[in-house]
């Protein structure tokens, strides 16, 4: 037997404040486009904006629905939309603003694991990272430099 250690970077930031003024627009768009979630069951809305290779951003609030499964998260929201809308565009970065709407959300919120797999999906299409950073409603912000840092052991089109 063989041990194998996986060790993550991350980059913490104690505020929206200490991070470049140009992520600080993308989270911004993000806080707009959680501003716009659909989430009467919940009460968790979640935003997210993408900024693409061309300087487009592209957004994508969470939208529920009565049958649970049905209902799709901002990520995945906005990278299928910059996917359908923009195919030949590559992502550069990607920002997320979490939180709920009963209770303050002060913890830095990742994408989920459905997210990630498809955050991973595009990362490999374009065999380029996508910088991912996210927060909760106010707090400290995370930085990761690829989706890599968050989902080590990705399944992609190789194995199949």
């Amino acid at each position: 037997m063989k041990e194998v250690k996986i060790e993550s970077t991350l980059y913490v930031y104690d505020s929206l404040n200490e991070i470049p003024q140009d992520v600080q627009h993308l989270m911004e768009q993000a806080s707009i486009a959680r501003d716009k979630a659909y989430a009467p069951y919940s009460k968790f809305s979640v935003g997210a904006a993408l900024l693409l290779e061309n300087g487009e951003i592209i957004y994508g609030s969470n939208q529920e629905n009565a049958s649970y499964p049905s209902g799709l998260c901002a990520e995945r929201t906005a990278i299928y939309y910059a996917g359908a809308k923009c195919p030949n565009q590559k992502i550069v970065r990607m920002a997320i603003i979490a939180g709920s709407r009963i209770n303050p959300t002060t913890s830095p919120i990742p994408p989920c694991g459905a997210c990630r797999q498809a955050i991973v999906e595009y990362e490999v299409k374009q065999k380029e990272a996508i910088e991912i950073y996210f927060m909760g409603e106010t707090g400290k912000v995370v930085k990761s430099s690829s989706l890599a840092n968050l989902l080590p052991l990705v399944f992609d089109k190789s194995v199949l």
